[in-house]
């Protein structure tokens, strides 16, 4: 595998065409879609890492917990040089790195191998956690989650103690496309709000928007991004 160069000049618009290069039998298209300005907005203005920093211990951490739509997240890494472009094409085939889960052992960049929904927002949490207890404070540690894993109660134990427990640097973005089997009185929002978090509801598709949100000040509480956006066939 050759090493991929420096943030390469990609823009946001040009993400289309990257994941149209990948070709393989995706089942969860708009499970992709639908994290793709979120993503994006992430790692082009708020994210501190790239691929000459990525096994800094003083990066900043992003985990993808909603997993099962990697196109949008390999296309970003690919934008941002993290793996060569090239590899795109090869997306699902028996010989790529590039599964249909990312896998942190073949993929530079991504933090964790996903799996079963649910277990990324605990995994942040207690990587969060590992950050503190080295004294590790500066660090900003990023999940992104699909509505859908709230009805896993991983998550709901995960949110009360990360609200309890004052974790600043830990920041979850929950794609809202309308998939949980459940709702919340007061929306999504208002659940990490009653559990101590910091949170804000805002249109997923808005890149200032977005921007705006990953960036507002949340001393002494973890803080939550709800991206509305609504499913794409």
């Amino acid at each position: 595998m050759t090493q991929a160069t420096a943030d390469p000049g990609f823009r946001h618009e040009d993400l289309s065409r990257l994941i149209a290069l990948m070709t393989g039998a995706e089942k969860h298209g708009p499970a992709a879609t639908s994290t793709l300005d979120a993503l994006w907005v992430l790692y082009d203005r708020v994210l501190r890492v790239g691929p000459a920093t990525a096994g800094d211990v003083g990066r900043d951490r992003f985990l993808l917990s909603k997993g099962h739509g990697p196109m949008a997240y390999y296309a970003v890494l690919a934008a941002k040089g993290f793996f060569p472009v090239a590899w795109l094409s090869g997306f699902g085939s028996y010989d790529s790195p590039l599964g249909h889960h990312p896998d942190r052992t073949l993929i530079p960049g991504v933090e964790i191998g996903s799996g079963s929904l649910g277990h990324g927002l605990p995994l942040a949490v207690g990587s969060a956690l590992g950050l503190r207890a080295q004294g590790l404070d500066d660090p900003a540690l990023w999940v992104l989650i699909g509505d859908a894993e709230l009805d896993e109660g991983s998550n709901h134990e995960a949110i009360a103690y990360a609200g309890s427990a004052g974790l600043e640097r830990l920041h979850t973005i929950v794609i809202d496309n309308d998939s949980a089997t459940h709702g919340w009185r007061g929306g999504i929002a208002s659940w990490f709000e009653a559990a101590g978090w910091s949170a804000v509801t805002v249109d997923g598709r808005d890149h200032a928007a977005l921007h705006a949100a990953y960036t507002a000040a949340h001393p002494g509480r973890p803080h939550a991004v709800v991206a509305r956006a609504e499913k794409k066939q």
